[in-house]
Order: structure tokens, then sequence, then C-alpha cells
């Protein structure tokens, strides 16, 4: 779906680069095969996968008590957006509407999809960072009937990553050069 330059995504799964152990947020363009990986910190992405999987911690998480800390304000989380990639890091915004006053806030895209899937609200990204970061399957490389995220995983697998700066650490989210 694609309103005002936004399509809208999904998680489509979290993952670990196999040579240096960097996790990877995929999300997925709704009605479209182009997918979005995000490099992330270790601790959004567990965050982010164990609500995925449904697992609940013994205590909460950082994202399970911001969720709860806006709902006791009145807040609500509208929507994220993942708006912006500037220096191979990516920018996402929230929105949330407190007594009836609209709000934006910046935000790192990994804080913003794990609060959005706890939330159930909508996630997007612009069109420009999906034409600068998005990515689509060859077609000759699907096979009939095949892992389709086994595409995926060769891709993930493939990237070359500079494992002295590490993506997702220091508050910045990142990809790697293509």
């Amino acid at each position: 779906m694609e309103s005002d330059g936004l399509s809208e995504m999904v998680v489509e799964s979290v993952r670990v680069h196999m040579l240096s152990s960097q996790h990877v947020v995929i999300l997925k363009e709704l009605g479209r095969e182009r997918y979005l990986p995000i490099w992330v910190g270790p601790w959004e992405a567990n965050a982010i996968a164990m609500k995925l999987q449904d697992l609940k911690p013994e205590r909460p998480l950082t994202h399970d008590l911001f969720v709860s800390t806006l709902e006791r304000l009145g807040a609500t989380l509208r929507q994220v957006v993942v708006s912006d990639l500037a220096d191979e890091t990516f920018r996402a915004r929230m929105y949330l509407e407190v007594g009836g006053r609209a709000l934006d806030v910046d935000a790192r895209p990994s804080d913003a999809i794990a609060l959005a899937i706890r939330g159930g609200v909508s996630i997007y990204a612009t069109q420009a960072v999906l034409d600068r970061a998005g990515v689509e399957p060859e077609p000759d490389s699907e096979e009939e009937g095949g892992d389709q995220l086994a595409v995926f995983r060769d891709f993930v697998n493939s990237l070359d990553i500079d494992l002295g700066d590490t993506p997702g650490s220091g508050g910045s989210e990142g990809r790697p050069g293509r």
C-alpha cells in the first residue's frame, strides 16, 4: 500500500550476518517483492525477534516499558516511518497523539520498529529510502517452490561489512555500502 510517498512495510525477519555476527531487520514492502535491510544492534534485534515470536520476558524490556508508559500517559503511537537515509544511517519518525495533539518524534528505526510491533501500528518507509536502499530479488534467483527467504539469506551473507565500524553501534543504524 502506497500513500503520500510512503509504502507500508512488514517485518519479514530478523537475521544475523554469518561472518560478522551483525544483526539485520528485514522489512518487506506490502504488495511487492522489495525489501529494506536495516542493520541494528543485538539488543534491539532481540527485542524485535522476541515480540515477533510472541515470547514474553520475565520482566518488561525497555520497549515494553516505553509502550506501557505511553499508555499510562494517554499517548497513542499512530505510525512509524523509516524516513531518511543519510551517511549510511537510517532515520525514523514516530507519530504520536497525546490529548488530541499530534507529535512527531525522531527515533532509531530499530526502536521505532520494536514499538510499532508492540503497539500493532503500521510501519512505513518513504519512497526515497526504498529507492536508495530497497532490494529486489532477481527473477532468476527464485526457484519454483523454493525458500523465498533463502534469497535474502544469501544476500545478507554476501554483504561486505567493514568490521572496524560496527553498524548499529553507538546509536546509529545503517547499511553497508553497495
